[in-house]
C-alpha cells in the first residue's frame, strides 16, 4: 500500500501537476483543447494525490499494527453521485453524515427541509477545504447533482423502469461515464484560482477543439501523463473486478506476480518519480 500510494503521488500526481499548474495558472492563454487536457490531468492528479496520501498513511499504520479505515474505493468507477460520495474521501463523508447531516434531521424531515439539509452538507464540505468561493461552488454543484439524481431515480421508480436500468450492463457503463463527466466538470471550480478563472474555463472548454493542445514544457511528460492515466484506469478496473486487492481484501494474483509488481513499482518510482510537491491535503 505504501508503494502504490507513493507511486500514485510522485509518478502520476506530481507529473500531472506540472501541466495543470501551467494551464490553470493563466487559463486565458490556452485553447479549449488545452483546458480539457489540463482538467483531465487535474481530475487524476487530485485523486492520485489524495488517495496516495491515505494509502501511505494506512500502510504505515498497518506496519505498526493499526488497521485504519478505507478512504477511497475506486470513485471514478462510481455509477451514481451518491455512489461517488460513498467511494470518495470516505472518512470525511462519514464525518459529515454523522456530525452534520444527521443532527440537521437527515431524511427524517419534510422534503423541503431535506433539500436544504443536502445543500448545507455539500456546501459546508466545500467550505471545509478553504474559505474560497470556488470551493463553496464545487460543493454546491455536487449538492445540485445529488438532488437531480434523486429526482431522476424517483421518476424511474414511478415509471417502473428502475429495474431495467439496474440490470443493463450498457446503462451501467453509461452511468459510470456520466458520473465521471459530472465530477470532471466540478473539479474545474475546485482547481481554478478564482471564480473568474473558473467561469472562463467552463465557457471556453469546448472552443478551439480542432487546435492541437499545448504539449507542456516537455511533450514526453505530457504523453507519459496520458499513458499513466490509462494504466491507472486499467489497474482500477482489475481492482473493481477483484483481480488486484483493494486495501484489506484478498487478492487472486499469485504471490510471485505480486512481488514482481512490487519490484516494478520501486523501479518506476526511482525512474519516473518527479521531485515531490507538498501533498494537496496538507493545505486543508
Amino acid at each position: 500500500m505504501i508503494l502504490w500510494g507513493l507511486f500514485k503521488k510522485v509518478v502520476i500526481a506530481d507529473r500531472l501537476a506540472i501541466y495543470v499548474n501551467q494551464v490553470y495558472g493563466t487559463p486565458d492563454h490556452f485553447s479549449g483543447s488545452s483546458l480539457l487536457l489540463a482538467t483531465l490531468f487535474f481530475t487524476f492528479q487530485i485523486y492520485c494525490d489524495f488517495s496516495g496520501y491515505t494509502d501511505i498513511a494506512i500502510g504505515s499504520a498497518r506496519i505498526l499494527g493499526f488497521k485504519l479505515m478505507q478512504n477511497f474505493n475506486l470513485p471514478y468507477l462510481a455509477n451514481s453521485i451518491g455512489d461517488f460520495w460513498k467511494r470518495w474521501h470516505i472518512s470525511l463523508s462519514s464525518w459529515f453524515a454523522d456530525y452534520l447531516y444527521k443532527p440537521l434531521g437527515g431524511n427524517r424531515v419534510s422534503k423541503g427541509r431535506w433539500i436544504v439539509n443536502i445543500f448545507i452538507v455539500f456546501t459546508v464540505s466545500g467550505l471545509w477545504h478553504g474559505a474560497k468561493w470556488t470551493f463553496v461552488l464545487w460543493g454546491a454543484i455536487h449538492g445540485f447533482y445529488y438532488l437531480i439524481e434523486f429526482l431522476g431515480s424517483r421518476a424511474l421508480i414511478f415509471t417502473g423502469l428502475d429495474s431495467k436500468f439496474q440490470r443493463s450492463r450498457i446503462i451501467h457503463v453509461l452511468r459510470i461515464i456520466i458520473v465521471f463527466s459530472m465530477a470532471f466538470y466540478a473539479w474545474i471550480f475546485f482547481r481554478a484560482a478564482n471564480i473568474a478563472d473558473a467561469f472562463y474555463i467552463t465557457s471556453h472548454l469546448f472552443t478551439g477543439l480542432t487546435q492541437m493542445p499545448y504539449m507542456g514544457s516537455s511533450a514526453f511528460d505530457t504523453v507519459l501523463g496520458l499513458m499513466l492515466i490509462v494504466m491507472l484506469y486499467l489497474v482500477q478496473i482489475m481492482q473493481y473486478k477483484g483481480v488486484f486487492a483493494i486495501y484489506y481484501t484478498p487478492s487472486r494474483t499469485p504471490l510471485l506476480i505480486r512481488y514482481i509488481g512490487y519490484v516494478l513499482l520501486i523501479l518506476l518510482i526511482g525512474i519516473l518519480g518527479v521531485t515531490s510537491e507538498q501533498f494537496i491535503y496538507f493545505q486543508f
